[in-house]
């Protein structure tokens, strides 16, 4: 907002006033004299017609024009002035005589389809704005006989007469008025300015000067004294301000005085903190000396611990599966778990060490919620079967199939809850549950949550829970084991994912400890759908003497439109059913009799029969398929399983690379771009089978020269590549003239929320994400095929992948191992000659990386961006290798390198690289032999 200064106001204050009240009393008295004028013309015009309308009646009733003329001519010369002629109408709007000639008669005359008014009218003349017509009518007053001998009646209008009056003078005048007015108000105006300069003159010039000697005592000037003689306020004013500038002058003095003080006080003061400073960064140096040989300490442990960790475990389930006596398979069996324990102590630690230095780097991939937790429920289920413990797990159905995450983070943790509840549950249920919080858009809101009914936490407790290195009670370490970091990693994986945890527990209750955890909703398909039309309908009877086991059963089933009648024991039933699934509690190896006699029972029922035993009884269900028709499964029951064994065998989903149908080969020239040999091996390979001729390419410039040479009707680019990157590349591939219209799909590892968006923006036309599913490279060809109509080739296609396609196997890997030998098949193909040529390749590539790894960690700066290309090329070598670990340190180590932290800082996760590296070269021997 603007602001004015004293003399603007001043000047504002006193002119305003003036100019408003001067123009008030000018409008008003102008406009009263405007008025008086205009009325006093009209007045003088009614005064000539209405006498000369009363003395021209005995002229009208005896139609003497001669004596009517005299009369109007006397009065147009008597008022000439205003007077511009005078006109007498008879009673049928005739002109009777005139006081001079007229142009335009017509003008003056009544409306002739009206009768006479009988009063005076006064009317503006359309044609001329400055004319006054006034008309006035003759009236018989008398009863007289006219001329013809006619009878007149009396105060009959015998015609009217007409003036036409001349404004001109009139307006002359008013304008004169007007002006005169003006004159005056500029006088006013004048006066006022004239006193307003007198005032301004008198105070706003020594309040100027007061400004001036305050700017100068403001800029140090403590000297200066406003001098001369004031009066009134502003010799007030003066001495106030002479008085603050010598309290500055005094204050300054001071002032300079406490400053020296204090300036000799900082100096000795610097001189200690620079004493301090030094000793500070020799104790930093010191420290990250120490924190540089913890992290070499870690890896060297984890190292040397795994391997030979890693050799137990192996041997101990190499002699497993030799014959061996019972109390030697007990031996070895506790053998295994008690390395398996120490692994994860280990991990655990490694964990926490990573978690604490804020290093621990979180994934973004798609991934299907119910496998990743069926996966955690069977990896447990073991356990808890041992303890005579039933577990569960309730999926809400609400929630989507396929998210973005970090599917391995999610298993940690609920594998770490899942752990403790059967740790410390006797009897009674392990329940899990995942239930959908929230759903905005393409964010989804997951809440998970573990239940037991083991011995309870109490509030004291609970505080104590999420610290490092302490439990709940001290003697629970004795009684139970643990390192205490299990749910402080787990409450930091849980908040590093942006989600929280918390419990409720009653002592000798159980407890429920629950996390949220927020994901992105993506349509990649991850796993195949399954036909389930032929069970809709089908009865199945189901036996479960556990409630919440049997809760989370039916829903199942029912969910498949099957129609579930529910027993908790099995009991005699006059029905027959299509299934019987006959679930078997934990600790039953003593009641075998008791077991046949159900098996028979059920059978009289079904001729379907299928057992749910524990995990643990695996030797028990091959004797029980030998003895009779019935098929097993272990619990918890997942559906996945439960649905192909309920299935026919005809309509269960092939299993094997062999039983794929042909699928014909598209006539597509089709370009493949990739910097990894081995990305672009599988690549090729997959392309060889669905299109006539593929050209693979090295780089982005050998892509660029090929389209220049020839046409491709595809192009598969990948986005990371040194020298010149996918998107320059294909940008340059739009300028050919041979490929300036050939679609460009990009091939990227990275699948995460937004990138598809990007690329697109970017002008790619598709986007395939790492590794590449078959039927999902074969769904793009067949949309970018430009030789034919895809829309209804697509669809086909589509209907054929979903009915034939090969499904995930949902049999989890050896995780002791590093090489998941399945996911390996299934990345090519499952071809078992092509993939072991991409591990051959990983392995032949590897040296080259150690190499680089201990050049980096001796010369940091000279090797960083050697280091980061080499290891980029490698985390896309185990897209395709089946060594998710591997391939997820990859990651993390590549994404630390992109954000420019030092060689320094990722020491640990290099030693482990190399550690994994190790490890994936001793589990390839057997696998390429």
């Amino acid at each position: 907002m603007r602001r004015y200064g004293l003399r603007a106001r001043v000047i504002t204050l006193t002119l305003a006033p003036t100019l408003i009240i001067g123009l008030m009393l000018s409008a008003f008295f102008t406009m009263n004299r405007y008025n008086d004028l205009e009325s006093q013309l009209i007045t003088s015009g009614t005064d000539i017609i209405e006498p000369l309308a009363i003395a021209s009646e005995y002229g009208m009733t005896q139609q003497s024009r001669e004596a009517v003329r005299r009369l109007i001519s006397y009065a147009h010369r008597k008022h000439s002035d205003i007077v511009r002629s005078i006109a007498v109408f008879d009673s049928h709007h005739e002109l009777f005589v005139t006081s001079n000639f007229h142009p335009n008669f017509q003008s003056l005359t009544f409306d002739k389809t009206k009768p006479i008014p009988l009063l005076s009218t006064i009317e503006a003349s359309k044609d001329n704005p400055n004319l006054l017509i006034l008309r006035s009518p003759i009236l018989a007053e008398g009863q007289f006989t006219n001329s013809r001998g006619k009878g007149v009646n009396p105060n009959q209008a015998l015609g009217y007469i007409a003036i036409e009056l001349d404004l001109s003078s009139l307006r002359l005048q008013q304008y004169q008025e007007i002006f005169a007015a003006f004159i005056v108000l500029l006088f006013g105006m004048g006066l006022s300015g004239f006193f307003a300069y007198r005032l301004m003159r008198d105070v706003t010039l020594p309040i100027s000067h007061m400004v001036s000697v305050v700017d100068r005592i403001r800029r140090g000037h403590l000297d200066v004294r406003i001098e001369g003689k004031l009066h009134g306020e502003l010799d007030t004013l003066k001495s106030g301000i002479n008085a603050m500038a010598i309290s500055l002058s005094e204050y300054h003095v001071e002032m300079q005085h406490s400053i020296d003080q204090a300036t000799s006080d900082l100096r000795e003061t610097l001189e200690q903190l620079e004493i301090q400073n030094i000793e500070l960064d020799i104790a930093k140096k010191r420290a990250q000396e120490a924190a540089r040989v913890k992290s070499e300490f870690l890896a060297n442990m984890s190292h040397e611990l795994r391997t030979p960790l890693n050799g137990v475990i192996g041997f101990a389930r190499q002699m497993l599966k030799t014959e061996l006596t019972p109390n030697q398979v007990d031996y070895l069996q506790t053998i295994e778990r008690s390395a398996q324990n120490l692994l994860s102590i280990i991990n655990d630690i490694l964990d926490f060490s990573k978690l604490e230095a804020g290093k621990l780097l979180l994934e973004n991939i798609p991934f299907n919620l119910q496998d990743a937790l069926d996966e955690v429920v069977c990896l447990q289920a073991p356990s808890a079967h041992e303890k005579g413990l039933e577990i569960t797990l309730n999926v809400d159905s609400n929630i989507p199939q396929s998210m973005v995450g970090d599917p391995l983070r999610i298993q940690q943790v609920l594998t770490n809850l899942v752990g403790n509840a059967i740790k410390f549950t006797e009897r009674g249920n392990i329940d899990i549950l995942a239930e959908l919080r929230s759903r905005q858009d393409k964010s989804i809101e997951v809440q998970f949550m573990v239940r037991d009914t083991g011995i309870g936490i109490s509030e004291r407790q609970q505080s104590q829970l999420f610290q490092a290195f302490s439990q709940a009670d001290a003697s629970i370490s004795r009684r139970y084991g643990g390192t205490g970091l299990g749910l402080v990693i787990t409450q930091n994986l849980v908040s590093q994912m942006g989600g929280e945890i918390s419990l409720t527990s009653r002592l000798h209750q159980g407890s429920t400890f629950w996390f949220s955890v927020t994901f992105q909703a993506t349509n990649m398909p991850l796993v195949p759908q399954i036909d389930t039309s032929y069970l809709q309908g089908r009865s199945v009877l189901l036996i479960e003497p556990n409630m919440p086991a049997a809760a989370v059963i039916e829903q199942h089933l029912i969910g498949l439109g099957m129609d579930v009648t529910y027993q908790s024991q099995l009991a005699e039933n006059p029905e027959r059913f299509d299934f019987v699934l006959l679930n078997l509690p934990p600790n039953i190896e003593h009641e075998l009799s008791s077991i046949y006699s159900m098996i028979q029972q059920a059978l009289r029922l079904s001729p379907k029969l299928i057992l749910g035993l524990p995990s643990t009884e695996l030797a028990l269900a091959e004797t029980l398929i030998k003895l009779y028709p019935v098929q097993c499964i272990a619990k918890p029951i997942v559906r996945r399983k439960l649905i192909q064994l309920m299935l026919p065998h005809q309509a269960q989903p092939l299993l094997t690379a062999t039983s794929q149908p042909h699928k014909e080969v598209l006539p597509l020239k089709v370009m493949a771009v990739d910097d990894n040999p081995a990305n672009l091996k599988l690549i090729s390979a997959l392309l060889d089978e669905q299109v006539q001729q593929v050209v693979a390419c090295s780089s982005g410039h050998e892509a660029v020269e090929r389209a220049n040479q020839e046409k491709f009707d595809v192009i598969l680019m990948d986005i990371q590549m040194p020298h010149m990157d996918g998107v320059t590349a294909s940008q340059k591939i739009r300028q050919t003239v041979f490929n300036h219209q050939t679609p460009v799909i990009a091939v990227t590892a990275h699948a995460i929320d937004g990138e598809r968006e990007r690329l697109l923006q970017a002008g790619m036309d598709d986007y395939l994400s790492k590794p590449i599913e078959e039927h999902v490279l074969h769904q793009a060809l067949v949309h970018w095929n430009p030789y034919t109509k895809h829309g209804m080739i697509e669809l086909l296609n589509l209907s054929e992948l979903q009915n034939h396609s090969a499904p995930m196997s949902t049999e989890p890997h050896d995780h002791n191992s590093s090489i998941d030998w399945p996911k390996a098949l299934k990345q090519a193909a499952n071809k078992e000659d092509l993939a072991k040529d991409m591990l051959q390749m990983l392995i032949e590539f590897l040296p080259e990386v150690e190499d680089t790894i201990e050049k980096a960690l001796t010369e940091p700066q000279q090797y960083q961006e050697s280091l980061l290309a080499l290891v980029h090329k490698l985390h896309g070598s185990c897209s395709y290798s089946g060594v998710p670990k591997l391939q997820t340190l990859c990651a993390t180590i590549e994404t630390a390198l992109r954000s420019e932290q030092e060689i320094s800082d990722i020491e640990p996760e290099l030693f482990e690289l190399q550690d994994e590296m190790q490890k994936v070269k001793h589990d390839a021997k057997p696998l390429l032999d």
